[in-house]
């Protein structure tokens, strides 16, 4: 189980520096909106997966994961409407 949490912290955490440079810059223009959509409903299928065969690491690493493509939606959303205003 130790193997299971270190790996998924570790390819979670690799969402946290796009994130932060997205806040920083407000721009999210080098992400394509497809890459964290299809990956949200991935984690989603893997996070009941996780449930339905009682597997901690996996039900919690991609809550979270799921929780921060979430967040890097609406980041693409908010700075993409921002960035291309409406005429």
């Amino acid at each position: 189980m130790a193997m299971g949490l270190v790996a998924g912290f570790l390819t979670t955490v690799s969402f946290i520096p796009q994130l932060i440079k997205g806040f920083r810059t407000g721009k999210m223009d080098d992400v394509s909106i497809s890459m964290p959509v299809l990956l949200s409903l991935g984690m989603g299928l893997w996070m009941l997966y996780g449930i339905g065969v009682d597997s901690i690491p996996v039900i919690i690493w991609n809550a979270v994961g799921l929780s921060l493509n979430v967040i890097m939606i609406g980041l693409k959303v908010h700075y993409g409407r921002r960035s291309h205003p409406s005429k």
